[in-house]
């Protein structure tokens, strides 16, 4: 069986295991106290120009979005997405039971507007009873998207201007960044993300790394004892040397773009594969995710010879169907997928 199913299937790069090994016997202080954790921290400052940003390291996608979340908001408020948005469909509810909600709204391509934030808080504040609801606090998006679209500068930028209007926090999941940054079309950088973003996280689950995500602050002191926070909610590792390695590898000689670029790669073979043989492409995605709408017949034929993400049942009775590459795909693994299409 060919295995598409998503980016977080085998371990890790070969540079962050060879990093892991070499310093395997090394005693180092706890808890990202150490010496390559703040190696990690000075490179990813230096890659998001933003000199005085805080950056922690949490060890999953999940736990961190809820986090951060939980975090930013106060109990009356909830947080803007939209309705494909990850923290409103494949996190089991994480930030409900973190106390929050997720208001959801209408996108476009799995993706929130800026007019879409102003529509949501003027119609909210226009109710008399607002004060009985709850209020948004946060707008919450991926870059990329759920369906693997990319947001453009200008889309971000309209995000910032209508958060800035409501005074409400900007949180951009980056999950999939790596992918993202490497995308044909993509003009959008992490010093922009640094920019426009109250706090952004640098996916490295799905990048390259064995688990952990790097979350960033541009501006520090924005949540007093974020520190402390991460502990009460279990993603403070005692080993904490073990984030640092791996994101300190990640940012040394473009590993973390060049990680992604080969998944995107691998992609779009993929995506011409699948045009060139009248498959309909669903979104139009330049990352590592690949969404194509079949019928049940064809899913069920390709089921038996290689595994992918189910994603959604369309009105018409045909499915969404996801092929997903990553920085380990082979090519081998892509022509055997082309040779089944």
């Amino acid at each position: 069986m060919q295995q598409f199913v998503s980016d977080y299937m085998e371990g890790a790069a070969p540079e962050i295991l060879d990093a892991l090994t070499r310093t395997n016997m090394e005693k180092t202080a706890g808890y990202g106290r150490d010496p390559y954790c703040e190696s990690a921290r000075e490179r990813i400052r230096r890659a998001c120009n933003a000199p005085e940003a805080e950056v922690h390291f949490l060890v999953g996608g999940t736990q961190t979005n809820e986090t951060v979340i939980s975090s930013l908001l106060q109990p009356w408020q909830g947080v803007l997405a939209a309705e494909s948005g990850h923290v409103a469909v494949h996190e089991a509810g994480a930030i409900e039971h973190g106390g929050h909600k997720v208001l959801t709204v209408p996108g476009v391509d799995g993706k929130l507007s800026g007019d879409a934030v102003r529509s949501f808080v003027n119609v909210f504040y226009a109710d008399a009873n607002w004060e009985h609801e709850v209020a948004p606090g946060a707008v919450y998006v991926s870059q990329p998207t759920e369906y693997g679209t990319l947001y453009t500068l200008a889309e971000l930028e309209d995000i910032r201007r209508a958060c800035d209007d409501a005074n409400l926090k900007l949180y951009i999941d980056g999950a999939r960044l790596g992918y993202a940054l490497a995308a044909a079309g993509n003009d959008v950088s992490l010093p922009d993300l640094a920019r426009l973003a109250d706090v952004f996280y640098i996916g490295g689950t799905k990048v390259g790394c064995l688990f952990g995500e790097a979350v960033v602050f541009p501006k520090s002191g924005l949540i007093p004892h974020f520190y402390t926070i991460t502990k009460i909610h279990g993603g403070m590792l005692a080993k904490g040397r073990l984030l640092g390695i791996q994101f300190d590898t990640l940012f040394t000689d473009n590993l973390y773009e060049r990680l992604g670029a080969h998944g995107d790669t691998c992609a779009d073979r993929i995506r011409a594969a699948l045009a060139e043989r009248g498959y309909e492409l669903f979104k139009p995605s330049t990352t590592n995710q690949v969404m194509v709408s079949v019928t049940p017949e064809q899913a069920a034929e390709l089921a038996k010879r290689v595994e992918f993400g189910f994603m959604e049942a369309l009105p018409n009775g045909r499915e969404v169907i996801r092929f997903c590459t990553s920085w380990a795909t082979r090519k081998e693994d892509v022509d055997e997928l082309i040779s089944l299409l």
